[in-house]
C-alpha cells in the first residue's frame, strides 16, 4: 500500500471515529500547543523483528505521520521532530546516505500532505550540511507552505542546539554589526544598545517558528536529550517511554497528554516565574 493510501486510510474509518471520541473527552482537560519528539529507536526495532535497519528507518517514518495526524485531530498546533543529529554523520557514510534517500523521500510525501491538510513545513538545522537537491526541494516546501498556519510541522535535520545557539549568537553579532552599533565605541549612552539580549537571540534561533514545546516525548527508553531543544526545554514536560519509536500509537500519545495535564498546574507555575520572575 502506498504511504498516500495509508494516510487517507488513517484519516477515514472506524478507526478515526473512535480517536476523535477519545480525543474528544482528553480536550476536556488542557491541550499542548506544542509537542516535540526524539524518534530513538529505529535501530533496535529493526532488530527485534529482524529486517534491515533501513525498513526500520521507514517504519519510524510511518510512525511520524501517525503523530502528525493524531496531533491534528487532538488540536495540537506544532509538532516537532528530531529527524537528524550533526552527531550522526559519525556513523556509517552508508547509513548516512539511505537516510538521507528516506529524507528525500520523506520531503515528496510532506509536498503531498501539506497540500492535503494546509500543514506549513519547516526545517531547522544546518542545512548547508544537506546536499543540494535535499536543500532545494526543502527550500521549496518551506516556501510554498509559508502561507499555512494551522498546523506547523518541523523537522529538526542536521540538528543540534550547541549548532543553534552558536548560529544565533552569530547572527545577532551580525545584526547589530549591520545597523552600525558595532563600531560606534564604548559610550555609556549606547553601552546597552551594543549588548546582546536574550530576545536577540531567539529572533535567530533555528526554533524560532514556534513557541517553547509543552511536552517533549523520547522513546527507547532513554532518559538523554541529546542535545536536542536545550535552550526551549527548561520548563516542558518531559517524557521518557520504553517503546522503540516504529511502535509508538495512539494510547502513548494519550497517555502522555493524561500525564502532561496531571502536571499542568506546576509547568504554569513555572513557565510564570520565568517570564515574571
Amino acid at each position: 500500500m502506498l504511504r498516500e493510501d495509508i494516510i487517507i486510510h488513517i484519516f477515514s474509518g472506524w478507526r478515526s471515529f473512535l480517536r476523535k471520541c477519545l480525543f474528544r473527552v482528553l480536550r476536556v482537560g488542557p491541550i499542548p500547543s506544542h509537542i516535540a519528539v526524539i524518534m530513538d529507536g529505529n535501530r533496535r526495532y529493526a532488530k527485534k523483528k529482524k529486517i534491515d535497519d533501513m525498513t526500520g528507518y521507514d517504519a519510524g517514518a510511518l510512525a511520524l505521520l501517525h503523530l502528525i495526524i493524531y496531533c491534528m485531530e487532538l488540536g495540537v498546533k506544532y509538532v516537532t521532530a528530531y529527524a537528524f543529529s550533526i552527531d550522526n554523520f559519525r556513523r556509517n557514510p552508508e547509513e548516512v546516505q539511505k537516510i538521507m534517500d528516506l529524507t528525500m523521500e520523506s520531503v515528496m510525501l510532506l509536498t503531498w500532505i501539506s497540500k492535503l491538510r494546509s500543514v506549513r513545513v519547516h526545517f531547522a538545522g544546518n542545512l548547508q550540511l544537506l546536499s543540494a537537491d535535499i536543500q532545494d526541494a526543502a527550500k521549496r516546501l518551506m516556501e510554498s507552505t509559508a502561507g499555512y498556519n494551522n498546523f506547523v510541522l518541523t523537522i529538526c535535520i542536521c540538528y543540534t542546539c550547541s549548532d543553534e545557539i552558536l548560529h544565533a549568537v552569530e547572527e545577532s553579532c551580525k545584526e547589530k554589526w549591520d545597523d552600525g552599533i558595532g563600531i560606534m565605541g564604548y559610550d555609556k549612552g549606547n553601552d546597552y544598545e551594543r549588548l546582546i539580549k536574550v530576545v536577540d537571540i531567539e529572533k535567530h534561533m533555528y526554533m524560532a517558528i514556534a513557541p517553547d514545546p509543552d511536552i517533549l516525548i523520547r522513546t527507547g527508553g532513554e532518559y538523554r536529550l541529546s542535545n536536542f531543544l536545550v535552550w526551549q526545554s527548561s520548563c516542558c514536560h518531559l517524557s521518557s517511554l520504553a517503546t522503540v519509536w516504529p511502535e509508538f500509537g495512539v494510547f502513548h500519545l494519550v497517555w502522555v497528554v493524561l500525564d502532561f495535564q496531571q502536571n499542568y498546574r506546576y509547568l504554569s507555575k513555572k513557565k510564570t516565574a520565568v517570564i515574571d520572575p
